[in-house]
């Protein structure tokens, strides 16, 4: 039997990067951990996938790691609704059972039944 070769020509494996769970899921409401607003997630990122200006524009003393997951949420606050990219560490579940104010949802989700929201079947993989 050989050693297995990599493409470099090396016989060492390579290592893999660390496994990031999702702690939450697609059509989940969830609310911002030290900001004051909430929103349903449509899209989750395994690890940071955003601009470097956009990472370099959070102030460096609430900045969160880059290796864990982040989501995209259709949000909202007292004055208006807009998207969202939060890491894992700062969201929380919203527990109100109250259902997001966003004119992008129909889009997006079918339906919302107890406290999350369905999504279309035509955005499903």
């Amino acid at each position: 039997m050989t050693d297995p070769i990599n493409v470099s020509g090396s016989t060492e494996l390579p290592i893999a990067p660390p496994i990031a769970h999702a702690r939450f899921s697609i059509g989940e409401v969830v609310k911002h951990r030290l900001f004051e607003f909430r929103g349903v997630i449509f899209d989750v990122d395994p690890v940071f996938a955003n601009s470097e200006e956009w990472y370099q524009a959070i102030p460096e003393d609430v900045r969160p790691r880059k290796d864990q997951p982040f989501y995209h949420l259709l949000a909202e606050n007292s004055d208006s609704n807009y998207v969202a990219y939060v890491s894992q560490q700062n969201l929380v579940r919203d527990d109100t059972s109250e259902p997001i104010d966003h004119p992008a949802i129909p889009g997006i989700f079918d339906g919302y039944t107890e406290g999350r929201y369905q999504l279309r079947r035509e955005h499903r993989h």
